[in-house]
């Protein structure tokens, strides 16, 4: 039980700082491109009702059709009447919430990890070790599927999300079974089936679209590549190396 508590807290206590901390970095490397991007895409779609309405004009009556009629206020409904957090402090309040659960989501996985491991070794997790745990995580949840599914801008179209989710899902978790048997079993053989498991996601393919047409500047994707990538790290280096140490300290007390 006291084991327990100490994944709870350990985990806990480092996801509320990452997830802020990594928050902060955001609103200076991704959040901005983000912006930029969504002025693109409504310019796009402003483009594409011109578009619809203009044979509508040539042979209708614009009085049978009145956008007086319609409420278009921010904040009510937009993109199909999808709800979204206003800009400024509500989406800001809801990054960092998001931010705050995924770290403490994944520091809960990275203190279990902990606890068997000290308890096999019968030693405290070092920080210098969970660094090395964050970055196994980093390679495992953002280098490996970033390979076929680099992150993605709004405006940007991409194939349908079940696809997407299925073979993210099966890159994550061949990567971490690959790496898995490279550094724990450290034999030939456990070491060629690492590396079959590390490549064969990337062997299969993900999936894409055949055209992919957007008016967003391929600069600002490979910007934004750029940004979530270094982000990522930093979150799990950090992640990695705070839950190891709060964990050593709770599972000392204990």
């Amino acid at each position: 039980m006291s084991t327990f508590r100490a994944i709870v807290f350990a985990s806990v206590i480092s996801g509320f700082v990452v997830g802020l901390l990594v928050t902060v970095v955001q609103q200076f490397g991704t959040v901005p491109l983000i912006l930029k991007a969504e002025v693109f895409e409504k310019a796009a779609g402003a483009h594409h009702h011109d578009a619809l309405a203009q044979p509508v004009a040539a042979g209708h009556d614009h009085a049978a059709h009145d956008h007086g009629d319609h409420d278009h206020g921010a904040g009510d409904h937009d993109h199909g009447g999808a709800w979204e957090p206003r800009d400024g402090f509500e989406r800001n309040a809801y990054t960092a919430a998001a931010n705050v659960l995924t770290a403490i989501g994944f520091a809960l996985l990275l203190a279990g990890f902990f606890a068997v491991r000290s308890g096999a070794t019968g030693t405290s997790v070092s920080w210098h070790e969970g660094l090395l745990w964050g970055l196994a995580g980093f390679a495992v949840f953002t280098i490996a599927p970033g390979l076929g599914l680099p992150p993605e801008l709004p405006g940007v179209p991409s194939a349908p999300l079940l696809s997407r989710q299925i073979w993210w899902l099966a890159a994550v978790l061949a990567t971490a079974g690959g790496l898995a048997l490279i550094v724990f079993r450290r034999t030939v053989p456990a070491a060629i089936s690492g590396v079959i498991l590390l490549t064969l996601p990337h062997l299969i393919g993900a999936p894409d679209l055949a055209n992919v047409e957007t008016n967003v500047p391929s600069s600002l994707l490979h910007q934004f590549v750029t940004a979530v990538t270094v982000t990522s790290l930093v979150f799990w280096t950090l992640l990695g190396g705070l839950t190891s140490a709060v964990f050593a300290r709770f599972d000392q007390r204990a």
